[in-house]
């Protein structure tokens, strides 16, 4: 069976309503939700992500049946710029379960790292001389 376009943005919103409502819930955060589309500066499909230090993150959501992980992680990271956020990650539908929490997220590696860091924050970056380790 093919999607039409009407099919295909409403399995679409209503994925992004599942991640939104999970996320949510499951980090006990009534700031996250869907976002209003932006065009051509869109910002990513969740807001209200955020970082255990209190980071922006970018959720880029995709429920298609062909995947473009390399598309869908380009376009997270120029939303990631959009929105001034520390992370971008891409939400994907893992097809044949309905449980939001079976979800795939992809990111690059050095997302990874910085997630695992606790990711970014408001405060000043420092940048060490890599001689001397003073301030540069």
């Amino acid at each position: 069976m093919v999607r039409s376009r009407a099919t295909a943005k409403k399995a679409g919103s209503s994925f992004e309503r599942l991640v939104a409502d999970y996320l949510k819930f499951a980090l006990n955060d009534d700031r996250i939700d869907r976002r209003v589309k932006n065009g051509a500066k869109d910002r990513g499909d969740v807001g209200g992500v955020r970082t255990i230090r209190g980071g922006r993150v970018v959720v880029e959501v995709k429920n298609v049946s062909r995947d473009n992980l390399p598309l869908w992680i380009r376009q997270a990271e120029i939303e990631r710029g959009n929105d001034d956020a520390a992370i971008g990650v891409v939400v994907h539908k893992r097809h044949g379960s309905n449980k939001p929490a079976d979800q795939y997220v992809s990111m690059t590696l050095a997302t990874f790292v910085q997630l695992l860091e606790g990711g970014a924050d408001d405060r000043p970056v420092v940048v060490l001389d890599p001689m001397t380790k003073d301030a540069a």
